[in-house]
């Protein structure tokens, strides 16, 4: 059962990736607008920055777990 319930939770092909990096990207863009009308000016601008670039670097560990994983069961 335990098993069936962890398959849920695995990223399997690049469609459910991209998915998952839009999601996040949402999140962050999101995050980034709030850190600007809180940090006015040249502060709130790299804060928002920086969420962006976390999801970038984020996105790129994603598809290549996923690129490996689907190495690894072929």
């Amino acid at each position: 059962m335990w098993k069936k319930f962890k398959r849920l939770f695995v990223i399997k092909t690049k469609f459910e990736a991209f998915l998952i990096i839009y999601a996040l990207a949402l999140g962050a863009t999101e995050r980034g607008v709030v850190y600007m009308q809180q940090y006015p000016g040249f502060g709130g601008v790299l804060l928002a920055l920086a969420c962006t670039g976390a999801v970038f670097m984020a996105g790129g560990k994603i598809l290549d777990a996923v690129e490996m994983r689907s190495y690894w069961e072929d």
